[in-house]
């Protein structure tokens, strides 16, 4: 009877694991057949000369190409800092709302399914081409003339001057931005939140626990592992964007001024960064998912 057991636990076991390679192997055949030679060919670049664009007949140079992105080209570094402070303002903020918006859309409200569709309307959309259409026409940066003066009044912003009206245009646009670009993010924070047991909340409003609390005790315990993989998915996202400056002077260097060899290694150097960012995130909330996920269990089995 306990090898009858064993030998079905491990069959449904195999069916699991049959049910998840089925699913991912579209995205392994289309990473074998269009992905890994590019990604190896723009490394093997990266280190070569192009001495011939017919057939891209290349030469080993060493590392001359990533020396001459810090120490030749003046325009490398300032492009690649202003990237970095772009992201560090948009990420966290990315993350933040998206949270609460999903905290929002997630509570028994009218017309909720509505609300969801249309936070999620800028992804259908396509964050790209129409995003970047959007912003060429002034889009973003209109929001105070959209709201004719409701938001804050002229005469406020008259008064102290253009400066601060520019600075108010430029945080507002930023958050235009920040919200078209946080669709998949509140999807990813109401899947987390929707797999929270009610009974979590009713025993923490019975100990007296105030909403703050709730939330800090409760729900980001419990959403700890959809928030790792929302900030993930923000950092990389965020470096990517198609209006990211230092992926506008990667093409206008490697593609419109020929130089392959030399795109190919500030990618690289890019790519570098960015995967070192995503390991020390993953490193932080490593600990933190893993004691967070013993304490759910005991909350579990409390409840």
């Amino acid at each position: 009877m306990k090898e009858g057991r064993i030998k079905k636990k491990m069959t449904l076991y195999q069916k699991d694991q049959l049910k998840g390679l089925v699913f991912v192997t579209p995205f392994i055949i289309g990473l074998c057949a269009f992905f890994l030679y590019p990604l190896f060919f723009s490394l093997w670049l990266s280190v070569g000369r192009v001495d011939s664009l017919m057939g891209m007949k290349t030469s080993f140079a060493g590392l001359q190409n990533y020396i001459n992105a810090f120490v030749v080209d003046v325009e490398f570094l300032p492009t690649f800092w202003e990237s970095v402070q772009r992201t560090l303002v948009q990420f966290p903020l990315t993350v933040l709302l998206a949270l609460i918006v999903a905290i929002m859309l997630n509570r028994d409200i009218k017309c909720r399914g509505l609300y969801r569709v249309i936070f999620f309307i800028p992804f259908l959309l396509g964050s790209g081409q129409v995003m970047e259409q959007l912003i060429n026409q002034g889009v973003d940066k209109a929001v105070l003339n959209i709201m004719d003066g409701r938001l804050i009044p002229y005469n406020v912003l008259n008064y102290f001057g253009s400066g601060v009206t520019d600075m108010v245009a430029t945080v507002l646009s930023t958050l235009v931005s920040v919200l078209w670009s946080s669709s998949v993010q509140i999807l990813l924070f109401l899947s987390g939140l929707q797999s929270i047991s009610p009974s979590l909340y009713e025993a923490a409003k019975i100990d007296g626990a105030t909403e703050w609390e709730i939330f800090w005790k409760v729900t980001v315990p419990m959403i700890s592992p959809i928030l790792l993989l929302t900030l993930i998915y923000s950092l990389v996202d965020s470096f990517t964007d198609i209006g990211n400056p230092l992926l506008e002077y990667i093409q206008e260097e490697g593609f419109n001024k020929g130089k392959f060899e030399y795109g190919a290694a500030m990618g690289w150097i890019y790519f570098a960064f960015i995967g070192v960012l995503v390991m020390i995130i993953f490193s932080v909330m490593r600990g933190y998912i893993h004691t967070n996920e013993v304490g759910g269990k005991k909350a579990w089995q409390r409840a």
